[in-house]
């Protein structure tokens, strides 16, 4: 399954990183990570990821296979 999350602000390169799995790309206000998600544990795990980092998500939506 693929993913597009999207996190309020600009997120900084080493913050980026802390995402191996997903590409990102810079959008206005915004950054968009988007990749694979291979099963819901993946996915909880990645939301807590950002909460733990301080981001917030605006948006998380599921992307046609």
């Amino acid at each position: 399954m693929r993913y597009e999350f999207r996190i309020t602000g600009h997120v900084s390169e080493p913050l980026s990183h802390a995402f191996p799995e997903l590409d990102d790309k810079p959008a206005p206000g915004q950054t968009l990570f988007f990749g694979t998600v291979t099963d819901d544990a993946h996915l909880y795990g990645l939301l807590g990821r950002f909460r733990d980092l301080g981001l917030h998500v605006e948006e998380m939506r599921r992307l046609p296979d």
